[in-house]
């Protein structure tokens, strides 16, 4: 936890030890946070007097009006708070203090609810923990900020011209961006760097890798706080994956690693490229499953017009260590920082969701020794059809539809996800696409309207 946190370390610590903290730090609400299964942030906030109940797991929501979880019928849900990611939030009145802890959720029997997304993550993570592995990852989300409309609604008029790593005045979200890093900070993470991205009013803020879990945990942290930061900033932040047409988009590049308790899996200094076995056949389970993954690495509709050449997204299943084309890109650190980058996930992923079926996949790669190919160190959006196809090199799919398609055909994902949570993401995200192509856009009427 950052030094700077306004937190104290609650690592360990007890329910009553939670109730002594919050009477003592005169937190007088909390939010009791979780998130559905298209990975929205939602909470239950309560006052003090409930504060024992909810730490002991009986705060009670209706399930049947949350995206993906039950029927009216099967509606009453549990709210099962993890002590550890107590946090106060660094802004309000010291006298009226606002707290928050990330739930799992369960059925009224107490059993875990099989369509909460971070219960989706814990048992996958638990599934590592059977072949001896543990994960850390790191997460970049990038996003946008934009100007509202003057009626205060959504606009993509964006506030400066700023490129990679521009300064002030160019970069007019810096003050912005440093109260985020801030706020960050205060709550707990350990934020290594942040600047200014490609695109015009795109930015990023990079924080400490961490068990997967917690990394999760970190990013549904991390976009609220983003939000909330911009607001009082007069902006809007966005982490919709492709906004402007012609500019960069929004990636998350995940960086992950396996480790046999402090040592990382991944490394071995004799091996050819240093890595070892684990590393190379968890690169090709990743490689396997990337066309099954990708409807949850990158859930929406407009996630596939990011994943398109000559935007520095990778359109091919593929892996290097000389550049970034590829799906994947070992960068050069070895030793304890030995790692996979997966370039493909968008920060509208679920983090949950988006972790366990990279995990899942990965894994899966480990058990069954999977080829991991040779490297593709040329670049790939400058080669012909031949020669991606004599690499063996595929197409991420191009569509919501397509990667659909694909999650369904792919049983090592689904099994990750689990029956509920593949049905109704599924659902959704099939009417997600359906309600696209019958809309009638501004591109079509501008090349038909008159010409046909």
């Amino acid at each position: 936890m950052s030094s700077r946190s306004i937190t104290p370390d609650v690592h360990g610590a007890s329910a009553k030890d939670i109730l002594d903290l919050a009477r003592k730090l005169n937190v007088r609400s909390m939010r009791l946070q979780f998130t559905d299964i298209l990975g929205v942030n939602k909470n239950v906030e309560i006052p003090a007097s409930q504060f024992a109940k909810a730490l002991a797991g009986d705060i009670m929501f209706d399930g049947s009006s949350i995206e993906g979880f039950v029927r009216i019928e099967e509606s009453d849900m549990l709210l099962a708070p993890d002590l550890s990611t107590f946090r106060i939030f660094p802004w309000g009145s010291p006298d009226a203090r606002i707290a928050r802890l990330i739930c799992d959720i369960n059925m009224p029997t107490g059993a875990p609810f099989p369509g909460d997304p971070r219960g989706v993550l814990k048992r996958v993570i638990g599934r590592a923990r059977a072949m001896g592995f543990t994960m850390n990852a790191g997460m970049e989300a990038e996003f946008f900020l934009f100007r509202p409309t003057p009626e205060g609604g959504a606009s993509t008029a964006t506030h400066d011209v700023g490129s990679y790593f521009d300064l002030a005045p160019t970069d007019l979200g810096e003050e912005a961006r440093r109260a985020m890093v801030d706020v960050l900070e205060q709550m707990g993470f350990e934020v290594e760097a942040s600047h200014h991205e490609v695109a015009h009013a795109q930015h990023e803020i990079d924080f400490r890798y961490a068990d997967a879990l917690v990394t999760a945990d970190n990013i549904a942290t991390f976009r609220f706080v983003v939000k909330h930061v911009a607001h009082e900033f007069g902006l809007i932040a966005s982490f919709m994956p492709k906004p402007i047409f012609g500019q960069n988009g929004s990636g998350m590049h995940t960086h992950q690693s396996l480790f046999r308790g402090k040592e990382n899996a991944f490394f071995d200094k004799k091996a050819e490229w240093q890595l070892s076995k684990v590393a190379l056949h968890y690169i090709g389970g990743l490689l396997r499953h990337a066309r099954g993954m990708a409807a949850i690495t990158n859930p929406l509709v407009n996630s596939y017009k990011r994943l398109v050449p000559g935007f520095e997204a990778p359109v091919n299943v593929a892996w290097s260590m000389r550049n970034r084309s590829p799906l994947i890109r070992v960068p050069e650190r070895r030793g304890m920082g030995t790692r996979v980058e997966q370039r493909m996930p968008d920060p509208a992923a679920n983090p949950y969701l988006a972790l366990a079926v990279m995990l899942a996949a990965g894994l899966d790669g480990v058990a069954t020794k999977a080829d991991w190919r040779e490297p593709v160190n040329e670049n790939i959006w400058e080669m012909s059809h031949r020669e991606r196809r004599r690499l063996r090199i595929d197409d991420l799919p191009h569509d919501l539809n397509e990667a659909l398609d694909e999650l369904e055909k792919d049983d090592l994902i689904t099994a990750a996800l689990g029956e509920h949570v593949t049905r109704h993401f599924v659902e959704a995200k099939r009417q997600e696409w359906r309600d696209y192509i019958t809309q009638v856009t501004t591109w079509e009427l501008e090349n038909y309207l008159l010409k046909y």
